[in-house]
C-alpha cells in the first residue's frame, strides 16, 4: 500500500484507488455519489439572451434544467448543432453563441422539456 503527502490511503493492491474524503476504493466512493445525485434546478429552461461582459456579442442562455453534467453537455451539442453556432456549458448553464432564443425555445419542447423565455 501506499500512501499520499497528505496521510490519506491512495492506492490499495487489494481494491485499487481510493477515494480521499471517505476512505473507500472509487467505485463505492459514498462521498461523490451523493454530489451527484441531486442537480440543480426545477425543471423549467429559462431562455435568456444576454450582451453584458461580452463586447457587445449577444449570447443565448439557458438556466433551470435539472440534468446530471455529462446530460446537459449533450443537451447543449444537441443545441448548438440546432442554431448552426458555438458555445458552451458553464456551471450548469447552457451558453450559445448568437440571439436564438425561439429556435431554442422550439428544440426543448421537442424534447420535453418545459421551457419559457425570460428577460427582455
Amino acid at each position: 500500500m501506499k500512501r499520499g503527502g497528505s496521510g490519506g490511503l491512495v492506492y490499495s493492491t487489494e481494491s485499487g484507488r481510493m477515494c480521499p474524503q471517505c476512505r473507500q476504493p472509487v467505485a463505492q466512493c459514498q462521498c461523490h455519489a451523493a454530489s451527484r445525485a441531486a442537480p440543480a434546478g426545477d425543471g423549467l429552461a429559462r431562455v435568456s439572451r444576454e450582451t453584458k461582459g461580452r463586447g457587445g456579442k449577444s449570447v443565448t442562455l439557458v438556466r433551470g434544467l435539472a440534468l446530471a453534467p455529462d446530460a446537459l453537455a449533450a443537451l447543449g451539442k444537441q443545441l448548438r448543432t440546432a442554431c448552426g453556432s458555438g458555445g458552451t456549458v458553464k456551471d450548469g448553464v447552457i451558453e450559445v453563441q448568437g440571439d436564438h432564443c425561439d429556435r431554442i425555445i422550439d428544440a426543448l419542447t421537442k424534447q420535453g422539456h418545459r421551457a419559457k423565455r425570460a428577460g427582455g
